[in-house]
């Protein structure tokens, strides 16, 4: 089943499974899943004597059976949560009591930060007549659209650059980019669309000094812009750290080297080969204009070593600021 699947038949209690199990490494799926059971099965009173929450390192498979064969107190329904199921030994056994469940009992299995093997019986017998989920990460260049969509199911707009902003500052993390639109919700109205004055103001990364506005000064060959944001970023190598920036740029220029090779040039080509909102197109027609299929090479080969240098290989004292600043003269000297 999918997500929006799965919320739609909690909330309406249209088809409510006497299992679910929820797997993957992505846990804000699987977070928001367990608060929507918890939420819409029991009131605050039912909770009390029906709901249990047991966790993988605390309990075995044996105790998860027992609990959930139990019947319910003055009410209809019993919710059982097991939280890091990932650590249940055995959890095969659970396939005994997938075979007579527990009607009147919702068992809640939360596999999470890893996939169970698909190859397992319990899995095909789930996935056959239960509720299976697999919870996956979301590629960072899908990020800005997922900022985009979450704000407008809470009734508010951001615009693209701010969105993509935002998504280069926290990563792919679902969990800590819902804090931060959370966080933001509750300071703005929703009538104003979110740009990058605000996201400057409410959530502290500066509109002017951040790894878009980098990205975007390599693009443009613009030593000046580029030395000035490294500067900014020597200030606080914590927030501005190296790895993400190297990473990001890998991912940039592997685009480049694509739409070098493609035939088509179209907006549309680009977009949908690049796998990129068309708000950006300019932005790699630009790069990919400046920066020759040759040069490009050399970058990525350039960024992988200094990716290693980052992490220590080949590198006993040079610190960060300087392995930035040397990778960057590279990059804009190839």
């Amino acid at each position: 089943m999918n997500y929006i699947d799965i919320i739609e038949s909690i909330k309406n209690k249209s088809q409510l499974y006497p299992i679910y199990f929820l797997t993957g490494e992505e846990p804000y799926f699987i977070n928001k899943i367990v608060d929507n059971l918890t939420s819409n099965i029991l009131t605050e009173e039912e909770k009390e004597f029906n709901q249990t929450i047991l966790y993988g390192q605390e309990t075995n498979i044996n105790e998860v059976i027992n609990q959930a064969k139990q019947y319910p107190f003055g009410c209809e329904r019993r919710l059982i949560i097991v939280k890091e199921a990932q650590h249940i030994k055995k959890i095969e056994d659970l396939e005994k009591y997938l075979e007579n469940p527990q009607k009147h009992t919702i068992l809640v299995i939360c596999y999470n930060n890893k996939s169970i093997d698909k190859r397992k019986k319990i899995v095909k017998i789930i996935k056959e007549k239960f509720c299976f989920f697999e919870s996956k990460k979301i590629y960072l260049e899908k990020i800005p659209n997922w900022i985009i969509n979450n704000l407008k199911e809470k009734n508010y707009q951001i615009d693209q650059k701010a969105a993509y902003l935002l998504s280069n500052h926290i990563g792919n993390d679902l969990t800590k980019i819902n804090n931060e639109i959370n966080k933001l919700t509750l300071s703005i109205k929703n009538n104003t669309i979110i740009n990058t004055e605000i996201i400057e103001k409410y959530v502290g990364i500066s509109k002017d000094y951040n790894i878009f506005e980098f990205q975007d000064s390599i693009a443009k060959k613009n030593i000046f812009k580029a030395y000035n944001i490294l500067a900014y970023f020597s200030k606080n190598t914590k927030t501005h750290n190296i790895i993400p920036i190297i990473n990001n740029l890998f991912l940039f220029f592997q685009k480049i080297i694509i739409l070098h090779s493609l035939k088509d040039k179209s907006n549309a080509s680009i977009s949908s080969n690049l796998k990129i909102n068309p708000y950006f197109i300019s932005q790699y027609k630009l790069t990919a204009k400046n920066y020759s299929p040759a040069q490009v090479i050399i970058i990525l080969q350039h960024l992988k070593e200094y990716d290693l240098k980052s992490k220590g290989v080949n590198n006993n004292s040079t610190n960060q600021t300087e392995l930035l600043k040397e990778l960057t003269y590279k990059i804009l000297h190839s």
